[in-house]
């Protein structure tokens, strides 16, 4: 029987080429989304997909509950893909903005984990199953007018750690996949967040998002970032992390994301805060 694999966030970019990758390679793949009409497309594509929203609760429950019924009770793996940011100096983020980021980017997450754990701890003599969290380079460093999505993955980052070693004595992999610059709609997705919550005119930074975040969010380079890398980049880091018979606690993507972790290992605070200022 083929391994099952349930990924969240699969409409666009990393998930969509994880589901359509991992299908490929033989696994049977819950491809969910928070949008149905999303989820219509996907089946169009070959793929068993249907709603899984990491923002409400009863989602989640339904969602992993059609996977289980889907995949005969049993669960081989999750990738935590789905994320979404809002950008924004930190002094202008609302509270309720971090609240939302937070509850996809992790609640919805642990909730959906701690899920899959339950079920993962009755599969083999000490549990099986492999659970992968998507983090990002962003949860190593923290760069300006991305601190609600910093703080979800830095969040993200301490929890992973503290379960991965808490799962040390069963058969249960935790595993952190951190990518870098890879092409997807995180930056257009991030746009209604941004206008809903920060009052970019109002700000005592008004001059400075005219100059910088602006441009970067509504009128993004034609070229390549630096460094950048396509979704199949994180989609060949995806399966090793699946398959390696010891698989690392992080996967890296892209050189930003190894030389970030070099960077805040080994550099003094005031530099990495003279060098990532200019990020």
């Amino acid at each position: 029987m083929a391994k099952t694999i349930l990924i969240t966030g699969c409409s666009s970019g990393i998930g969509y080429d994880a589901a359509h990758g991992l299908h490929k390679a033989g696994w049977k793949v819950f491809a969910t989304c928070r949008r149905e009409e999303d989820c219509e497309r996907l089946r169009g594509e070959g793929l068993t997909s249907f709603q899984l929203d990491m923002a409400d609760p009863s989602s989640i429950e339904a969602g992993f509950n059609e996977a289980l019924a889907r995949g005969r009770g049993r669960l081989d793996a999750v990738y935590n893909n789905a994320a979404f940011a809002c950008p924004g100096a930190v002094e202008d983020l609302p509270a309720d903005a971090l609240r939302e980021v937070f509850e996809t980017n992790l609640f919805g997450l642990h909730d959906l984990t701690t899920r899959a754990i339950k079920v993962m701890r009755a599969q083999g003599e000490n549990g099986e199953g492999r659970i992968v969290q998507c983090s990002s380079v962003l949860g190593l460093i923290g760069i300006r007018w991305r601190g609600a999505y910093v703080a979800s993955k830095f969040a993200l980052e301490g929890l992973t750690d503290v379960l991965r070693r808490e799962m040390r004595d069963t058969g249960i992999h935790i595993i952190s996949l951190n990518p870098g610059p890879i092409p997807t709609k995180i930056r257009v997705n991030s746009i209604p967040h941004f206008e809903r919550w920060v009052d970019w005119k109002a700000s005592a930074r008004r001059e400075q998002y005219e100059t910088s975040l602006l441009k970067r969010l509504y009128n993004p380079p034609n070229k390549p970032d630096t460094f950048e890398l396509p979704c199949s980049a994180v989609t060949e880091k995806l399966i090793r992390a699946l398959t390696d018979e010891r698989p690392k606690s992080h996967y890296y993507v892209t050189n930003a994301t190894y030389l970030a972790a070099v960077a805040r290992r080994i550099l003094p605070l005031r530099v990495q805060d003279w060098l990532f200022a200019k990020a």
